[in-house]
């Protein structure tokens, strides 16, 4: 374990060590500067300092990431993380994701602030949060190929998720002062997954009768935010749309090299920026350390040095006003001088202390790491099994035919009512028109619409591979006290 010195001993705070992590191409520099500023503000911290990323990759370490290096972080329980580089080749996993996902890191906050007239942007008043659902969705990693055609790809939303994820947005929205929270979802579509979040949305918006809310659908909210940002304030959404949006919020801005970023669980943190670690300007001495030192900032509102976080903000709020920018930013006739990574952080330190004339300076109050409530799970529903859908293998092209051949493993209770195909119902009176690939949903439930036992379905399963159906997935069909709990086929 390399233990560097401590940054800073003052008498007025307690030491809080961190764990730091250099990464890669330009990350070396950018944490650098990052802990000079740092020092020089009079941090109280002391830095433990890892090696995660494109080494340990390729020393034969998938995951890239070491237990050594685990043990820190989970010691330490703060994570100042530079950017890595993760090998190309389907063997290396993205270390973002296995560290989210593996430390409860549920909510991924990014403030997108516009810094007009001195960063060129079309929303000079743009000053939005958005706080991004971190370890389910899309990004459970869930995927197969189930048929020559087809490749499924397993979208998972949970109760706790989404009650975690919301409830931290109203508590963001209350600690800081911020009037509204808007939720972005794709509900009429994905009812299930996407209704389960909104659903949640609206009954813990029903408890901070004090902050405004609402709800769009992601697409139309998205081309909103693009288009006025300054109508939102702190936006909170399922984990695709925020990664997606995160970074389009960042990029209009000014630059996506200007934002950091907090990764927050109940126990541990996590702070980077949020671009990536251009290895093509690694030791050009050109990079933007701002990102990496907004988080920082972050960071340190984090663990109760507010008032740091603050000194270093304003300082690099001042330095931005003063034209004295990296060459990602520097503009004719805006910027004053153009410097390197190193130069900027010195910029940084010599304006601590001083307030931004022009920009909004920044105020931190101490002990940002505000308390979630404990989740606790709603009481058990009645659950009842209606049906099964099974997933088929099957090269045909005519429904007919294969409804054929279904109907031949009928059972006394389970029917054949519906086939699909890609999610558009094809038997009974499909469409001609209508493009079949390999992959078919074939649903068999009891016609009077009764319940089923798991006996039936054994029953269902035995006789399909009797007549040689290829199956290749089931679902089972359940209410949850008397509602249906999963969707139809389009068309129906």
């Amino acid at each position: 374990m390399n233990l560097l010195p401590q940054l800073c001993a003052t008498k007025r705070k307690e030491m809080k060590k961190i764990t730091i992590a250099k990464g890669d191409g330009i990350g070396p520099e950018i944490m650098q500067a990052t802990l000079n500023v740092l020092q020089a503000a009079g941090a109280a911290i002391e830095v433990d300092e890892i090696e995660v990323g494109e080494k340990v990759y390729l020393s034969g370490n998938t995951s890239g990431i070491s237990k050594h290096a685990w043990d820190s972080i989970r010691t330490n329980r703060v994570l100042l993380k530079a950017p890595i580089t993760t090998p190309q080749g389907s063997g290396y996993k993205s270390l973002n994701v296995t560290m989210r996902k593996t430390l409860g890191l549920f909510a991924n906050v990014r403030p997108c602030n516009s810094l007009h007239p001195f960063v060129a942007t079309k929303h000079p008043v743009m000053d939005m949060v958005i706080i991004r659902e971190n370890e389910e969705d899309l990004y459970a990693g869930i995927e197969h190929q189930q048929t020559d055609d087809v490749v499924q790809c397993l979208k998972l939303i949970s109760k706790p998720g989404c009650e975690k994820i919301v409830r931290y947005a109203f508590e963001y929205a209350k600690q800081y002062g911020r009037k509204k929270v808007t939720c972005l979802t794709k509900d009429n579509i994905m009812k299930q997954t996407d209704g389960l979040f909104h659903k949640i949305f609206n009954e813990v918006a029903a408890e901070y009768p004090e902050i405004a809310n609402e709800h769009w659908i992601v697409d139309i909210g998205a081309a909103k935010i693009a288009d006025t940002p300054e109508k939102f304030d702190v936006v909170v959404m399922p984990n695709l749309y925020g990664d997606i949006l995160s970074d389009v919020a960042a990029q209009i801005t000014g630059s996506v090299g200007l934002a950091g970023s907090a990764n927050i669980a109940d126990g541990c943190a996590m702070f980077e920026a949020i671009h990536g670690s251009a290895p093509d300007i690694a030791g050009k001495d050109i990079a933007n350390p701002s990102g990496l030192l907004n988080a920082a900032c972050l960071m340190l509102a984090h663990i109760g040095q507010g008032d740091v976080a603050e000194k270093i903000q304003n300082a690099w709020l001042k330095t931005i006003e003063d034209g004295i920018h990296t060459p990602d930013i520097y503009k004719e006739g805006i910027s004053k001088q153009q410097v390197g990574t190193q130069a900027f952080a010195a910029a940084v330190i010599a304006n601590l202390g001083k307030q931004p004339q022009q920009l909004k300076p920044v105020s931190y109050k101490q002990g940002m790491d505000f308390k979630m409530p404990i989740y606790k799970r709603k009481a058990a529903t009645k659950k009842e099994l209606n049906g099964i859908d099974l997933f088929a293998h099957w090269g045909g092209t005519n429904p007919e035919g294969l409804a054929n051949k279904l109907k031949e493993i009928e059972t006394s209770t389970l029917k054949l009512q519906m086939i699909t195909n890609r999610g558009v119902k094809v038997w009974p009176e499909g469409f001609d028109e209508t493009f079949c690939t390999d992959h078919w949903r074939c649903r068999f439930t009891d016609e009077a619409g009764g319940s089923i036992s798991k006996d039936d379905i054994l029953a269902l399963l035995s006789e399909a591979n009797r007549v040689n159906i290829d199956i290749i997935k089931t679902e089972n069909l359940y209410s949850f006290d008397g509602v249906r709990g999963y969707s139809l086929g389009q068309g129906q």
